[in-house]
């Protein structure tokens, strides 16, 4: 079981890439990875008194996201390159201390053929049952693993174009947003049986946050500059409106207020779900894309992948408070514990490796 003070608003962020150039060097279905060859820097943020702490590793090539454990104190993450038939693809389990891989797991093949394998895409854990959920966006499903030994565990098929994964532990629902034709799919955490499923035509769902007081599932859609609302059980969703292009959304530790990644705009909305209002935009830099915020402090972190920064929004000033640089193409942001977890695309490893910065946040 997790613990009780578990945030309890579960978010997913989502990425435009769905892959990287270069390879990942993976030799059996679940062993150790080797310690990277260059240890983790720490450096400062910027010059200001309120800068946060930063540390970067390389891991792998083709990183994509990760999600944190608070049951095991693991950061789990995705990573695969190269275009179908995708044969390079691996879900890694993190020390978030010290941010060494512990482990690497291999998807299952599904043509040996060509050597092609299950690639994982989005990613969220279910510390409620021990297991981490990925979407398989090339063949149109999602995955369930043991967080207790990488075991695959199911493919759940029929999520077209299968973008974003969260992770409602309240209800026993897991939430996956089919890109490529406007669903989104609920499946039984304890069972893995679809227990709910909603089509909006036109739509282009993304990002997927979930408030689990309620189990009101919300979705960037991407195309209609708004955010889709489903509640438990109905099949007539409610729409928001957002931000310019909003590719991933987060709530506020009450509730009452979503954040969005605004792609086009280059910046984030804050949408007051009670008046259904797009109440500030901050404008945070090109290419925003992933957006997570921190229960600790209330501020939202916004990953800007043509900027290769991540800005610290204070949400209720409508401020960045801080910058942080990454690496080039950052993906995805986590935030657990008063610590962000960004993944980038930068290739700038010693040996060609995507790399982690972790942030440990000065108001966190």
């Amino acid at each position: 079981m997790p613990s009780p003070t578990r945030t309890i608003l579960r978010t997913a962020a989502t990425a435009v890439a769905l892959t990287a150039t270069g390879a990942l060097a993976l030799t059996a279905t679940a062993t150790a990875a080797e310690p990277a060859n260059t240890a983790p820097t720490t450096a400062v943020a910027s010059a200001t008194p309120a800068a946060s702490a930063v540390t970067v590793a390389p891991l792998v090539a083709g990183l994509y996201q990760s999600a944190y454990s608070e049951r095991n104190h693991v950061l789990w993450a995705t990573a695969a390159t190269g275009r179908p038939p995708v044969t390079n693809s691996a879900l890694l389990k993190v020390d978030p201390r010290t941010l060494a891989v512990e482990a690497t797991y291999t998807p299952p093949v599904t043509d040996t053929a060509t050597g092609a394998v299950e690639a994982v895409y989005g990613i969220a854990v279910d510390d409620e049952h021990n297991t981490v959920w990925t979407t398989n966006t090339r063949n149109n499903t999602v995955a369930v693993y043991s967080q207790r030994t990488g075991a695959h565990l199911a493919t759940l098929p029929n999520v077209a174009h299968a973008r974003e994964i969260v992770v409602d532990e309240r209800h026993d629902t897991v939430w996956a947003s089919g890109f490529g034709d406007g669903t989104l799919v609920a499946f039984d955490s304890r069972d893995f049986q679809e227990k709910q499923r909603v089509t909006v035509d036109g739509a282009s769902p993304t990002g997927l946050a979930v408030n689990e007081r309620t189990g009101t599932l919300y979705a960037a859609d991407l195309g209609g500059d708004r955010l889709i609302e489903v509640t438990p059980g109905s099949t007539t969703p409610a729409f928001v409106p957002a931000g310019d292009g909003p590719i991933s959304v987060a709530l506020s530790a009450d509730g009452r207020t979503a954040y969005t990644a605004d792609q086009s705009g280059g910046g984030m909305s804050v949408v007051d779900l009670r008046t259904d209002t797009v109440t500030k935009s901050v404008p945070t830099g090109a290419g925003s894309l992933s957006v997570a915020a921190d229960p600790r402090s209330g501020d939202v972190l916004v990953v800007n992948r043509t900027a290769a920064t991540v800005s610290v929004v204070d949400p209720a000033a409508g401020t960045v408070v801080e910058t942080v640089a990454t690496g080039a193409g950052p993906n995805h942001v986590e935030v657990a514990d008063g610590t962000a977890y960004v993944v980038d695309k930068s290739g700038a490893g010693p040996a060609g490796e995507d790399r982690l910065t972790r942030i440990r946040l000065a108001r966190g």
